[in-house]
């Protein structure tokens, strides 16, 4: 196994391997030992805890989490990292087993786990976190590092610039805290951008959302400078919903010329409640 606090060692293996690194699949190791050590506390593991990982690469990750007794199940993209993981890395460990692929394609396959861990590719992170939320198959606790943008996002509170359907996602039915950033030289090869770690908390009053909740809040933020009422009537006309999008908003006490990012999940809650018995 390689150490994984080397560049220089990180890229002997991958030469021995004959592997390389593909900018377009966001790969980039974590090379800071502390930084891996702090987001595996962040998760908080019991013992034996089953564990959704996501872009394991050559293990960095994967190795803390078995050390913490953890099932870990990962997903990877990238054939070559695959091998290496099945055949040598991991070949005579029964807690770990591997589903090789496009996680966005995949995920929906696998039966979930209690705890989800990655340190996620920018390009999917969203995404990905966004389509399981919305699924319904939710973790008792989510650790992931992610572009510093997208976590700013994930974290946003109701009013301030980066709060989106994505912020109203994670906190619909998850307590979301900000981890340390990570700046470039964390990482083999280094990005342009600072990285973040993000921690989801499930709440224990999380709430059974309506099938409209999640499309509704996608669509009021579709096109943030119209006002809530004109995305509403949109998204009304798109589902053939025969309801006036001011009496919505009139019965959930909502001003008709509010826009997305001042509303907080409850408001969206009760939206999408109303729509429902309206149907």
């Amino acid at each position: 196994m390689p150490d994984y606090n080397s560049p220089q060692s990180l890229k002997a293996f991958l030469d021995s391997h004959r592997l390389g690194m593909r900018k377009r699949l966001g790969q980039n190791f974590l090379i800071n030992q502390q930084a891996r050590a702090s987001l595996i506390d962040a998760l908080d593991l019991p013992g034996s805890a089953e564990v959704w990982e996501v872009g394991p690469g050559i293990g960095a990750m994967t190795t803390l989490l078995l050390q913490k007794g953890a099932v870990v199940h990962a997903f990877e993209i990238d054939p070559g990292f695959s091998t290496a993981l099945r055949q040598e890395i991991f070949k005579d460990n029964p807690h770990f087993s591997l589903i090789e692929g496009d996680v966005l394609k995949t995920w929906k396959q696998n039966p979930p786990g209690h705890y989800f861990f990655g340190n996620l590719p920018y390009t999917i992170a969203a995404k990905l976190v966004g389509d399981i939320i919305e699924s319904g198959r939710l973790f008792r606790r989510m650790v992931f590092v992610v572009q510093k943008e997208v976590a700013e996002r994930a974290v946003a509170k109701p009013g301030s610039k980066g709060y989106s359907s994505f912020s109203v996602a994670c906190a619909s039915v998850y307590t979301v805290t900000p981890l340390q950033v990570l700046k470039g030289a964390s990482f083999y090869p280094r990005p342009r951008v600072d990285s973040q770690g993000v921690r989801l908390d499930r709440r224990p009053d999380a709430d059974n959302y309506s099938k409209l909740f999640y499309p509704l809040v996608r669509a009021l933020f579709s096109a943030r400078r119209k006002t809530v009422k004109n995305n509403l009537i949109t998204f009304l006309a798109s589902r053939n919903i025969p309801t006036a999008a001011g009496d919505i908003l009139r019965v959930c006490r909502i001003p008709e010329n509010a826009r997305a990012e001042t509303l907080a999940v409850a408001e969206f809650t009760e939206m999408a409640r109303c729509l429902s018995l309206s149907l």
